[in-house]
């Protein structure tokens, strides 16, 4: 154990410290995962000490392959590191109650202000083109500490490309683990590539269309429906959030409670507030069921982000703790940074195709990105947030 190791530990702290501490991070936490997690890791990772660089990195790898969103668990992880399960529950509903109050308003305001409004369509888009300026600014900041030799930089690019391409997420991160942990016996390297590249090809194969389709016309809405529609995304949600968006879909949209177009916007809305992507669902739920519709859905949503991390606390302990894993997770983790910044070029993409004047566009996202590069301090993303919707406002014509 290196001396950085053995100084770093989790403070003592009480337990309603403990759940204003996530809480403010949960106030804060905009612009997705990839700035939620970088976030996080400046606080209690470098500014802290609550744990060391390396084993940072480890336990993301292996939060990557739990479903949920990642920067919910890893505050429930620290939680627990600090006060047990009691406080991994109080760190995680710290860090969701903000985004999950805000997108509960946020839905009240569309139904009864916003929606069938074209005007407001101009100020989502200039927020979204900032937030675009955050997670790259995320990436880089990630990158440069799980990057640290040419393999993993390369690995990094090629989980990019693969994702790109749309090869399943848990492809890239086996493939990745293993490519590093055997990086000195390039035969076996060649055997797991070449598996890789077939298992790819095969899920390609059986890959079948979308499961939703045309509406079932007056399918009943129920608590449990949602609850369970909630549960699936929770539950399917590997390799970042917006994979659990065609499940959420196929039990909303495909049942005619909601419109495709409504459904787009609770993703908009998502995008804006410091909470995962995943709370897209609670502005579907209340939506449909107002409410009650809201709480059942969000609960199914967030109910395997805790289980999983609360459950599993002392073997995911006992492997970040492993030296033979570290190899194999410091892959996987170079995989992590590629699968997200292939997420941000998709991202990308999907907002150039609503902009009517690119060069505008640029404009916006040129200065957000100075801004959030340049400048320091704990309310420049909020800040930089609401210039994008000042600009999407003054621009809209």
């Amino acid at each position: 154990m290196t001396e950085d190791e053995a100084r770093a530990e989790p403070p003592q702290i009480s337990l309603i410290a403990l759940f204003l501490k996530f809480l403010r991070f949960g106030a804060l936490a905009f612009g997705g995962p990839v700035a939620q997690i970088a976030m996080i890791r400046e606080t209690l990772v470098e500014q802290e000490r609550w744990i060391d660089r390396a084993r940072f990195n480890r336990l993301l790898a292996i939060l990557q392959v739990l479903p949920g969103p990642e920067a919910h668990e890893l505050c429930v992880h620290f939680g627990m590191m600090a006060r047990g399960r009691l406080g991994g529950l109080l760190a995680g509903l710290g860090f969701m109650l903000p985004g999950f109050a805000l997108m509960l308003v946020a839905a009240w305001l569309y139904m009864t202000l916003i929606a069938g409004n074209p005007g407001f369509s101009g100020v989502l888009l200039g927020v979204q083109i900032a937030v675009l300026a955050i997670i790259l600014r995320a990436v880089i900041r990630i990158g440069e500490h799980a990057i640290e030799d040419r393999l993993l930089a390369l690995i990094a690019l090629a989980a990019l490309v693969a994702t790109l391409a749309g090869v399943p997420f848990w492809i890239a991160l086996v493939a990745a683990g293993l490519t590093y942990a055997f990086s000195q016996r390039p035969l076996l390297i060649a055997v797991f590539l070449i598996a890789a590249i077939a298992a790819a090809f095969g899920n390609a194969a059986m890959t079948l269309p979308p499961a939703c389709g045309l509406p079932i016309d007056g399918a009943p809405v129920t608590l449990g429906a949602l609850f369970v529609a909630g549960l699936k995304g929770g539950l399917l949600t590997f390799g970042g959030a917006y994979t659990a968006i065609p499940y959420v879909r196929a039990d909303t949209v495909g049942r005619g409670w909601i419109s495709d177009s409504t459904f787009l916007d609770g993703i908009a809305l998502a995008g804006l507030l410091p909470a995962p992507l995943v709370i897209f669902a609670t502005f579907v739920g209340y939506v449909i069921g107002g409410l009650s519709g809201g709480l059942a859905i969000t609960a199914g949503m967030f109910l395997p982000a805790f289980a999983f991390s609360m459950i599993l606390f002392e073997r995911m302990e006992a492997v970040v703790e492993n030296p033979r894993a570290h190899r194999i997770l410091a892959g996987v983790a170079a995989a992590v940074i590629g699968i997200i910044a292939a997420t941000f070029l998709q991202l990308v993409r999907t907002t150039a195709e609503r902009v009517s004047d690119p060069l505008v566009a640029t404009a916006v996202f040129a200065a957000a990105l100075v801004a959030v590069w340049r400048v320091k301090g704990v309310w420049v993303t909020p800040a930089i947030v609401a210039g994008g919707c000042i600009a999407g406002w003054l621009l809209t014509p």
